[in-house]
């Protein structure tokens, strides 16, 4: 019997239930199963798996401090795996692998890798708190052959931010982790506005800085 989710108030179905069974089933390497998937399927959201590792944690299948490490292996671990697609295959022929999944589309690509080209580097940290940016950002970074300590090290950081900020609030609403969707697209709208002003103020301070200088 799925204890987890005779917990909740309602019985978990779909998708939610699935991720919590595979959690009381394996514990930890399940939560980092279930993670890992969102980059290499990106139609599976973050948003919702990342809650319910902090639910499933309140409920005493593993700490929060466990929940919290093995959801960051799961998102650095699927990220290598796309890393490492892109690096391989190239631009064209990982593009044309890409439209063949389910539920994405080749414009989500040539989204993530747009936010590469924009932000370079710093695009493999930012991307990871955006919506299927997160996911696909990988790809270019592996096709462009960035230094893969500096990857790692960007994909890490970013991926321990965003899984910290949904895990700790799943395990603190316990039962009412579905409250956490509601509000990730508007979390996720300040994070856009808040680069797209990074972005402004960078732009204006170089070119202020070539006017003194001429």
């Amino acid at each position: 019997m799925n204890t987890l989710a005779t917990a909740a108030a309602e019985p978990l179905g779909g998708l939610s239930g699935w991720v919590v069974d595979l959690m009381e089933t394996l514990g930890g390497p399940g939560a980092a199963i279930a993670v890992g998937l969102d980059n290499l399927f990106p139609p599976i959201p973050s948003e919702v798996v990342l809650p319910l590792a902090g639910f499933t944690a309140s409920q005493g299948t593993f700490t929060l401090a466990g929940a919290l490490f093995w959801t960051t292996l799961g998102s650095v671990l699927g990220a290598v795996i796309v890393y490492f697609v892109g690096r391989t295959f190239g631009r064209e022929r990982t593009r044309r692998l890409l439209g063949r999944i389910p539920l994405v589309s080749t414009d989500d690509f040539d989204r993530a890798e747009a936010w590469f080209a924009r932000y370079g580097t710093k695009a493999v940290f930012l991307g990871r708190m955006v919506p299927l940016v997160r996911s696909l950002i990988s790809l270019p970074a592996g096709i462009e052959r960035m230094p893969f300590w500096l990857f790692l090290l960007l994909t890490t950081a970013g991926s321990l931010l965003w899984n910290s900020g949904f895990v700790v609030a799943g395990y603190l609403l316990g039962e009412n982790w579905h409250v956490v969707e509601t509000y990730a697209g508007i979390f996720q709208t300040i994070v856009l506005v808040a680069v797209g002003f990074a972005v402004v103020w960078f732009v204006v301070s170089r070119l202020r800085g070539a006017r003194q200088r001429q």
